[in-house]
């Protein structure tokens, strides 16, 4: 079984566009695990350009016991005005998961993985800080990344692989070099003992194949496509409430 944590930043996107407080994060992190969603991811950065400190604050207090929680971001981005930094919303948190990504402070979203023969130098102290306050620590690498050992030897038990190149060769119908690339990442990854999560860009379309094709997969973090593939999928039924309060 593959745990699916519902990423919830798209919607903290559609707020931040128009400004005010709707659509509103925690409300659709509540209709997530309604629905039956086991986690929820949130990936707060510097710029406060959707998830804030205050959502994630929110959202990690309203959740109920037994469902995951997931924050993603880089350990090394420095506090600022409205930002207090990764470890001291997990202090507030207490995450089950957290998620390290080597983002910098203009990137739109995570489109690499760190490099792990060229980690950050203590990167080791990071992943304790964050493990000792009960967090399971997850690196984002690159598909095709099998040299993990260093990873292993940081304290980090899991790494999450960044399925961006997948689904962009899935949607040309050429996705056989780019899913046996994410196969040896986890069976390198596997074999030392981490636990393996992919995320980026996975969809309704792609992901049977994916997990057919890389076995193991712990947990999968979805949020873009999901948003998408909910606003098609319910579009038509809102229209038509709509219709019955006009009567036009």
């Amino acid at each position: 079984m593959t745990l699916l944590s519902v990423n919830i930043n798209k919607i903290a996107v559609l707020r931040e566009s128009r400004g005010g407080r709707h659509p509103c994060p925690l409300e659709f992190a509540r209709l997530s695990v309604a629905a039956g969603a086991r986690g929820i991811t949130v990936h707060p950065r510097p710029d406060r350009r959707h998830i804030s400190a205050e959502d994630v604050l929110a959202i990690a207090a309203a959740l109920p016991a037994g469902v995951e929680f997931n924050i993603e971001g880089n350990p090394f981005a420095a506090p600022r005005p409205g930002y207090p930094g990764l470890l001291a919303l997990a202090q507030a948190t207490r995450p089950a998961q957290v998620t390290f990504v080597p983002d910098g402070d203009g990137q739109i979203t995570s489109d690499h993985g760190f490099d792990p023969t060229a980690l950050p130098d203590d990167l080791a102290a990071q992943v304790a800080a964050f493990r000792a306050l009960g967090a399971r620590v997850s690196l984002f690498v690159d598909p095709g990344t099998t040299a993990l050992q260093p990873i292993r030897d940081c304290g980090a038990t899991r790494i999450e692989i960044y399925t961006g190149p997948y689904a962009e060769a899935h949607a040309r119908g050429e996705a056989a070099a780019a899913l046996a690339a994410a196969r040896r990442s986890a069976e390198a990854a596997q074999a030392l003992g981490l636990g393996v999560n992919a995320g980026h860009d996975l969809s309704q379309y792609n992901l049977d194949d994916f997990l057919a094709g890389v076995p193991g997969v712990l947990e999968v973090s979805i949020g873009h496509a999901l948003v998408a593939e909910a606003l098609i999928e319910g579009w038509a039924s809102t229209i038509g409430r709509y219709r019955a309060i006009t009567g036009g």
